[in-house]
C-alpha cells in the first residue's frame, strides 16, 4: 500500500494538468473547459523517490446534491475519506474565490491534512493569488505551474513530512525482509525494540522471550555489534497469538567512552533501529540503577517519536544485598524519570527478570495498548470539544495587553501523534501554555506517555518585511 494525495478544488484551476505531471503521463482529459473531470481517477505519482497514489477529482461546485454537479460534488467529498494528504489547489492568476473560501471551510472540517497549491503561478501574474492563499489557514502555500513543472520540488517538501514515513517503513520492511503493511499498521506485527546501556541484559531478555538462546550472550559487555531482527508469535495470558518483532540492539555508552570503529557504528545501527521501531523498551540494570546515560538514551528515543516504555531487569536480585529494597529502588526509579524527561510525564515502568520471566507477559501487554495510543487518531469532534473545554477552563494570556487567540486545532498524523493550532500572535505564547496544551492532550485524549507534537501555526502576512 502506498500512501494515498487527493487533489481538491473548484473547476478550471488545472487539477488534471497537476495530476497528469505527477504521473508523468497524460491519463486525465485537459481543456481550457471546466468540468472535463466528473469521475474520480488514480494513478502512480513519485516525486523524487517519494511514492504515492494520486486522485484526481471533479472540480467542486455549489450546486444542488440531486445535480450532476451535486453528484460529483458528492464524489469528491467521499474520496478523501482515508486519505493521507489533500492538495488544495487554487489559480493563482485569478485569485481567490467565494467558491474557493467554500472549500476550505469545508476542508478545515475534515480530518486531513491539507497542502494549499497556488497553480498557475509562472511569472508575476500569478503574485496576487499566492498571497491571498495564506489567508486560507493551512499553513505557507506552494506556487506551482503544473503545466511547465515549475514549483513540484517545493511541493515535495510540503508532502514528505505527511506521507515520508510511508517510504521509511517500506525501506526499514525490506531491510528486514519483509514488505510494510502500511495499510494496518496499528494492527501488524509489532516492532519492538530493545534499548540500553550495556550488559543490561538485552539479548538475555530476548531469549528469554523466544524460548531459545537466538542471541549471543554473556558477561561481556558489548557483544552485541548489529541490530538483530527476530519475528516471534507470543501468547497473551487471553490466548491470543500476537505477532512480534523483537530487535535487539548494541548497549550505547557515553559518547566520549566510544572510541572504536566497530562500537561507533554498532550505536550508530542501534540509534537506526529506534528510527523504524514502534514501541521502544529502555532496559535498565537493578543493580545499577537509573544513569545519566539512561536518561539521554530515553530522550533520543522520544525526540525520534517513538513510544517509550521502562523495564528494570535483574530484578530477580531485587532484596539481595546487591539491589538492596526493592520498592525503594523501583520507586527512585520512576521518580527519576518524572524529574528528567519532561516531555514525557507517567512512562509506563515495569520490574522484570530475564533469568526467570518475571514481569514480561505485562510489559508486552502493555507494548501493544502503548502502540494503540500512538497510532491513534481522534476525530474531529472530539479533539474540537476537547480544544474548546480546555481553552475554557486555562484560556491564553495577553502578554503586554495583546490578544493571543487560538482558533482552531487539527491532528496533522499519528505515530506519533502530532496536531497544528492555528492562530494569531502564537509566537508571544508562553512555553508553559503549550506544555499545558500538551499534557492536557495526552490527559483527555488517551494519549497517556507516548511523545505528542504541538506545532503552532500563525498566517504570514506577505507585505511584512523581514
Amino acid at each position: 500500500m502506498k500512501p494515498t494525495v487527493i487533489i481538491i478544488g473548484r473547476p478550471n484551476v488545472g487539477k488534471s494538468t497537476l495530476f497528469n505531471r505527477l504521473v508523468g503521463k497524460k491519463l486525465a482529459l485537459v481543456d481550457d473547459q471546466p468540468g472535463v473531470t466528473r469521475d474520480r481517477r488514480q494513478g502512480d505519482a513519485v516525486i523524487a523517490g517519494l511514492e504515492f497514489t494520486i486522485v484526481d477529482t471533479a472540480g467542486w461546485e455549489d450546486e444542488d446534491a440531486e445535480t450532476l454537479p451535486g453528484r460529483m460534488r458528492a464524489q469528491t467529498e467521499v474520496s478523501i475519506e482515508g486519505a493521507d494528504a489533500v492538495l488544495f489547489v487554487i489559480d493563482a492568476r485569478a485569485g481567490l474565490t467565494p467558491l474557493d473560501n467554500e472549500i476550505a471551510r469545508w476542508l478545515r472540517t475534515e480530518d486531513v491534512p491539507v497542502v494549499a497549491v497556488a497553480n498557475k503561478a509562472e511569472g508575476k501574474a500569478g503574485d496576487g493569488g499566492l498571497y491571498e492563499a495564506f489567508s486560507l489557514g493551512f499553513g505557507d502555500p506552494v506556487a506551482l505551474s503544473a503545466e511547465h513543472g515549475e514549483g513540484v520540488a517545493d511541493l515535495f517538501e510540503a508532502l514528505y513530512p505527511l506521507i515520508g514515513h510511508y517510504e521509511a517503513e517500506r525501506e526499514a520492511a525490506d531491510l528486514a525482509g519483509e514488505p510494510a503493511d502500511p495499510d494496518d499498521l496499528a494492527t501488524g506485527p509489532l516492532k519492538l525494540a530493545i534499548v540500553g546501556r550495556p550488559n543490561a541484559g538485552k539479548s538475555t531478555l530476548i531469549n528469554r522471550m523466544l524460548g531459545q538462546d537466538r542471541l549471543l550472550t554473556g558477561p561481556e559487555a558489548g557483544i552485541t555489534r548489529d541490530s538483530i531482527a527476530v519475528d516471534w508469535q507470543w501468547t497473551d495470558p487471553d490466548g491470543e497469538v500476537r505477532d512480534v518483532r523483537l530487535i535487539d540492539t548494541a548497549g550505547m555508552r557515553k559518547r566520549a567512552l566510544v572510541v572504536d570503529k566497530l562500537e561507533k557504528l554498532a550505536v550508530a545501527d542501534a540509534k537506526h533501529a529506534v528510527d523504524f521501531a514502534e514501541v521502544v523498551v529502555l532496559l535498565l540494570d537493578a543493580t545499577r540503577g537509573l544513569e545519566h546515560q539512561d536518561l539521554k538514551i530515553a530522550s533520543h528515543v522520544i525526540e525520534e517519536g517513538r513510544a517509550l516504555m521502562v523495564a528494570i531487569n535483574k530484578w530477580d536480585l531485587a532484596g539481595s544485598e546487591e539491589v538492596g529494597d526493592a520498592s525503594r529502588l523501583f520507586n527512585g526509579i520512576r521518580g527519576a524519570l518524572e524529574d528528567g524527561l519532561s516531555q514525557v510525564k507517567g512512562l509506563s515502568v515495569f520490574a522484570v527478570s530475564a533469568k526467570t520471566g518475571k514481569g514480561i507477559d505485562q510489559m508486552l501487554k502493555a507494548a501493544f495498548e502503548i502502540r494503540e495510543a500512538w497510532s491513534k487518531r481522534v476525530p474531529t469532534s472530539a479533539l474540537n470539544r476537547w480544544f474548546d473545554d480546555a481553552l475554557e477552563a486555562n484560556p491564553p494570556p495577553a502578554p503586554k495587553g495583546k490578544r493571543i487567540k487560538l482558533r482552531y486545532i487539527t491532528q496533522a498524523g499519528t505515530r506519533p501523534p502530532r496536531f497544528v493550532v492555528f492562530g494569531t500572535r502564537l509566537d508571544m505564547l508562553p512555553r508553559s501554555y503549550e506544555r499545558y496544551l500538551v499534557n492536557s492532550i495526552r490527559k483527555e485524549l488517551g494519549f497517556d506517555a507516548v511523545p505528542v507534537r504541538v506545532v503552532l501555526k500563525s498566517p504570514k502576512n506577505p507585505y511584512a518585511k523581514d
